[in-house]
């Protein structure tokens, strides 16, 4: 099968930076620098730099470097802050004389709320990014599906033995495994277009959370540079570019789970600008069911990122990953209340999986005199998938069981490009970044069959090959009217392809469907004063429906649009106080998925969500700091002619927070609660998903050469349901069928200690 012609457009750092005057020459009114990390000589993106006289600002881009233009001959002060990082006053004499570039080292220390000044429109994602990073060492991780919880409002529930994909809860959404959130990795896609087990499978797991560098986020379809699957939000993981130092840790806690975590620098500190390192881990778990999940993960990582010459900087990453695992699946609320299992048993313990994924991804970055960069970007990744599941036990086959077995293997081919570029018209600013991104997935064999102990097959229901392709152009305009006004434009427009070999038709090769959607974008800021700022969000978003849907329906409802508005603003009340309030709206055309377990499609209309979100930040010491996150959400379904018009599972109102303590001598710890509360889980809300409020939390005590820890999950052992749902089911020799709640039960008490070795 062949896809007809396709549209697609095609420091070394000098660190003494002390409170003494630094004299720089520079020809024909200009100023240009580089800024670094002063500890392992990454260079920092992002860094303000503001000549304080002229009250002119830049950001350093993606080499670390900034450039001012059309400067006067004199005397000036540069201020250069990052979050995180101590800031720096640098006097600056401007002659006719060229000098080389300022070469400049921040050194990193404890956050300070009371340096944040909110002035334009995309530092506060950074912002709150950062504020959450401040304790993603002390939280009781697992796996890097667990970062996911550090998105404001976001909540995650596993449900297959801790090897799958989580669940996704944000913003009033059942996301499953990752319909309405696009997840990336250094610019790779995470979600799975037409997975053998759901629409946008999005699985983290090949992530080591030591390895994060840093997590961009945000809510919402307002960001031309996000795609498919952009409707609730996303969510941009980066890895380190660089290590401080190496470290080899080693974890143990109960349930028989260990672990084992290496970051190797293999260049150390005499390499300026060239950082190269080589990161594995290791796990093992039983976990809380009596029975054994045998799960097992080992993953690999090797990264080079460096400076080329003076304005090209080449990344290259190799990963790979794999997994396997038992699971005791989901059991009804009748089997616990009757004695016939405990919380923890298992009607079937035969489910279970495995999953492997090797990605290379390679970068190259071209600055150019002027300011301007270029981003080109190819990656590669092969996933291969097997999963067992029981979620009827015996309601339609009374004899072998309702055991099905979806698999897949997968290559995915990528391509990203990326110019930005800044001008000016007078005193206004036009900062633009137009790009191209192109993915072609290539699926093998992708099953749904039923099987009986795994090994015997009784039947498939689907077997095929999907091909699919996205290219897309978009564009994204920063104007910045004034100081304190900016308004932030986009458009992005989407095209697909999608092919179907379908094994078990007759109608052996389908025709290819074609489809596009364009997605403009339009967002406002301004900026009241250095502690205030308003903004209104507006965008369209879109999730794609799975080829084996779009194909045999000759396209129908193949790309439903998001339309969304945000109305917020971001508020310092008090220099070490920092809160985010907003109030929004999305509706979506259609939630019309694949759904993986049956291999049917659940069209359920137009959906409409509202509500509000609260995020505060304070610091109430120098070594004391608080946060919370507060959602409300009404879901609700547009079509429903019977009034039953709930959206099962979605979450109405979440919280989630804790304090945080980061002492200078070593000692530090964290406190943090979840709180979801009870949710509709069908359509009528005569089945209610069960809330809970749950205690985590950490212990460390850090020196120059080790680090130990203490993490626990559940302080208080509540019982809690994680992963919940309203399902038909018979069990063996059950009379009749039974519909009521599922449910998977949340980790009890849960310790873990570990110990780190520094190098």
């Amino acid at each position: 099968m062949k896809f007809s012609t396709f549209h697609t457009c095609s420091l070394l750092c000098v660190g003494l930076l002390l409170a003494t005057a630094f004299s720089a020459l520079a020809q024909n009114g200009s100023l240009s620098g580089k800024i670094s990390n002063e500890l392992s000589g990454e260079v920092l993106v992002g860094a303000i730099i503001n000549v304080q006289e002229l009250q002119l600002h830049t950001h350093s881009d993606e080499t670390g470097a900034f450039n001012f233009s059309n400067l006067n001959a004199g005397n000036y002060t540069l201020n250069i802050s990052l979050l995180g990082f101590e800031s720096q006053n640098i006097p600056v004499i401007l002659q006719n004389v060229a000098l080389p570039r300022l070469e400049l080292g921040l050194m990193p220390v404890a956050l300070n709320l009371s340096e944040v000044i909110i002035n334009q429109q995309d530092d506060i994602a950074k912002t709150m990014s950062v504020i959450n990073k401040i304790d993603l060492e002390l939280r009781p991780v697992r796996s890097s599906q667990d970062i996911l919880r550090m998105i404001p409002g976001l909540f995650t529930a596993q449900h297959a033995g801790g090897g799958k994909a989580e669940q996704i809860y944000l913003r009033g959404f059942d996301i499953d495994h990752g319909t309405d959130i696009r997840v990336t990795v250094d610019g790779m896609p995470v979600n799975m277009v037409s997975h053998a087990h759901g629409q946008g499978y999005a699985d983290l797991h090949f992530l080591i959370p030591e390895t994060i560098g840093k997590i961009d986020f945000n809510k919402g379809p307002y960001y031309a540079q996000q795609g498919n699957f952009t409707t609730a939000g996303y969510a941009d993981f980066h890895t380190r570019n660089a290590l401080d130092r190496s470290m080899i840790k080693l974890e143990a806690g109960k349930f028989d789970t260990y672990r084992a975590v290496g970051l190797i620098d293999l260049l150390g500190q005499n390499n300026p600008n060239q950082n190269a390192y080589f990161a594995s881990e290791l796990l093992f778990t039983n976990g809380p069911f009596e029975s054994p999940q045998n799960f097992n993960r080992i993953n690999l990582l090797g990264k080079y990122h460096g400076v080329i010459g003076k304005d090209r900087v080449l990344s290259i990453a190799l990963s790979t990953f794999t997994s396997k695992w038992e699971a005791s699946g989901q059991i009804p609320n009748r089997a616990v209340e009757r004695g016939l299992i405990t919380r923890f048993g298992a009607l079937d313990d035969k489910e279970g999986g495995q999953t492997s994924r090797t990605n290379a991804n390679i970068k190259l970055l071209k600055t150019f005199p002027n300011g301007d960069w270029l981003n080109n970007q190819f990656y590669y990744v092969r996933n291969q998938f097997q999963l067992f599941s029981n979620f009827t036990f015996f309601l339609n086959d009374p004899v072998n069981g309702d055991e099905i077995r979806q698999t897949e293997k997968r290559d995915i081919f990528g391509y990203n490009l990326a110019y930005n570029f800044e001008r000016y018209l007078g005193k206004v600013s036009f900062r633009t970044q137009a790009g191209l991104n192109i993915r072609y997935d290539q699926t093998y064999g992708s099953e749904l069959a039923r099987t009986r102990k795994r090994n015997v097959l009784i039947s498939r229901s689907a077997l095929g090959d999907v091909n699919e392709l996205n290219a897309a152009l978009f564009v994204d305009e920063v104007v910045q009217v004034s100081e304190k006004f900016s308004i932030n434009a986009g458009f992005r427009f989407d095209q697909f392809g999608f092919g179907y070999v379908n094994r078990l038709d007759s109608v052996f090769d389908h025709p290819v469907v074609y489809a596009n959607v364009a997605s403009p974008k339009l967002n406002f800021y301004y900026n009241v004063n250095r502690n205030v700022q308003l903004y209104l969000k507006s965008g369209v978003g879109f999730h794609s429906n799975d080829t084996r849907v779009v194909v045999p329906q000759n396209g129908i409802q193949i790309l439903p649009r998001a339309f969304g508005v945000d109305i917020g603003t971001v508020v310092k009340p008090f220099p070490r106080l920092l809160l985010n309030l907003a109030a929004w709206g999305l509706d979506l055309e259609q939630e019309f998925v694949y759904v993986g377990d049956e291999a049917v499609v659940e069209p359920s209309g137009k959906t409409r969500r509202y509500g509000f979100d609260l995020s505060a930040r304070y610091q109430l010491t120098d070594w004391l700091f608080l946060d919370t996150d507060l959602n409300y959400t009404v879901p609700r379904s547009k079509d429903d002619p019977e009034g039953e018009n709930y959206i099962p599972l979605a979450p109405t109102l979440t919280s989630i927070g804790g304090l945080t303590t980061k002492f200078r001598k070593g000692l530090n710890a964290s406190l943090r609660y979840r709180y979801v509360a009870d949710r509709p889980a069908n359509e009528n809300n005569s089945v209610t998903a069960l809330g809970y409020c749950i205690l985590d939390g950490g212990v460390t005590y850090t020196r120059k050469k080790f680090e130990l820890g203490l993490s626990f999950e559940n302080l208080l052992n509540v019982d809690w349901n994680e992963a919940q749902f309203d399902t038909e089911s018979r069990m063996f020799n059950e009379p009749e069928p039974v519909s009521e709640l599922h449910y998977t039960p949340g980790t009890p008490f849960f310790l873990k200690g570990s110990v780190s070795f520094f190098f």
